[in-house]
C-alpha cells in the first residue's frame, strides 16, 4: 500500500529546533524521527511513500536528494577507494513522491492535494510524520478491511499524569487529586484509509474534524485500540525521552531490529497525546 505521510506542521510546540529544520526531520539518533516512521512502514512491506510537505519541505527534500546508504550502514571500501559494496541497505526499495501541500494547509486539505497520487488505490495508509509506535501493522490492515469500514485511527491511552479538580458553582476549588492513569483514548495516527475517505472530505475541511464525524455517523470509523508503545514527539523533552530510549537499547519502536524486544502492551508507558 501507498503510505501519505503528514510533514508540513509548524512545529510550533518545538519551535527552538523547528525553527532550523521541520519537526520530522529533529533527529532521534543519528536519523530524523520521519526516517524511524518510515522505516517502521516498511518494514512491513509498505516503501511508497507520498510526503505532504509545507513547512521548510526544501530541507526534506535536500536530506533525501543527498542521502547516502554508504553513511547509513556498513559497507567494504576496496580498489583505493573506487569500489563501495554495502553490507546492508535502508532506502534503495523505498520510491517517495514530494508533494507541496501548503504552508498552513490542514491535514485534511494536506490529504486532497494528494489524492491524484492514489488513484487507482483500493486502501492505503497515512500518518502524521513524528510520532512513533510497535503497533502490528499488518493487524490493523487486516481488521479495517474486514470490518468494511472507511477509516480506522490508532486509539491509544494517554500516559501522563495530571489533577483532577472539583469546583462549586462559584469556581472554588472543593477537591483537587492527581491521577497516573486514565480512561480516556484518544487519536493516534497510523491511519488506514479505503479510496472511498476522499468523499467524506470537503474543501476547507480538517481531517479528524468534519469528515470523521460523517464517518462515524454511518458507522463507517474504526478505532484500532492498542495499549503497546506509541509516542509523539511534540516538545523537545519527549525528543530527550526519545534519544535516552535509543541510546539505551531500547527504541521499543523499531521492529526492523531483530535485537530490540518488543515490550509488552501492558507494561510500556506512551506520552502526551496527539491533539
Amino acid at each position: 500500500m501507498k503510505v501519505v505521510l503528514f510533514c508540513g506542521g509548524l512545529g510550533l510546540r518545538m519551535r527552538e529546533a523547528s525553527e532550523r529544520v521541520p519537526k520530522p526531520m529533529v533527529p532521534i539518533g543519528d536519523r530524523p524521527i520521519l526516517w524511524h516512521v518510515m522505516k517502521y512502514f516498511a518494514h512491513f512491506g509498505h516503501t511508497d511513500f507520498i510526503i505532504c510537505l509545507g513547512y521548510k519541505g526544501e530541507v526534506i527534500k535536500e536530506y533525501f536528494l543527498n542521502y547516502s546508504e554508504a553513511m547509513s550502514n556498513d559497507f567494504v571500501l576496496s580498489n583505493g577507494g573506487r569500489s563501495i559494496d554495502l553490507l546492508a541497505h535502508d532506502i534503495q526499495d523505498w520510491q517517495i513522491t514530494f508533494v507541496n501541500t501548503g504552508l498552513h494547509t490542514s491535514i485534511g486539505q494536506r490529504l486532497r492535494a494528494v489524492r491524484n497520487h492514489l488513484d487507482g488505490e483500493e486502501m492505503f495508509l497515512a500518518n502524521y510524520g513524528d510520532v512513533l509506535t510497535n503497533a502490528p501493522l499488518p493487524s490493523l490492515i487486516e481488521k479495517t478491511r474486514d470490518r468494511g469500514v472507511v477509516a480506522s485511527f490508532l486509539c491509544v491511552k494517554p500516559g501522563y499524569s495530571f489533577h483532577l479538580v472539583k469546583t462549586d458553582p462559584g469556581d472554588l476549588v472543593l477537591d483537587i487529586q492527581e491521577t497516573t492513569k486514565s480512561d480516556l483514548w484518544i487519536n493516534g495516527g497510523y491511519f488506514v484509509f479505503r479510496h472511498d475517505v476522499f468523499d467524506y472530505i470537503e474543501s476547507g475541511e480538517d481531517l479528524v474534524e468534519e469528515p470523521f464525524r460523517r464517518l462515524s455517523a454511518q458507522q463507517k470509523l474504526l478505532a484500532n485500540k492498542f495499549e503497546g508503545f506509541w509516542a509523539p514527539m511534540d516538545t523537545l523533552k519527549e525528543q530527550q525521552v526519545l534519544e535516552q530510549m535509543l541510546e539505551a537499547g531500547n527504541g521499543p519502536w523499531k521492529v526492523w531490529d531483530a535485537d530490540v524486544v518488543a515490550p509488552d502492551p501492558g507494561d510500556t508507558p506512551v506520552t502526551r497525546p496527539r491533539v
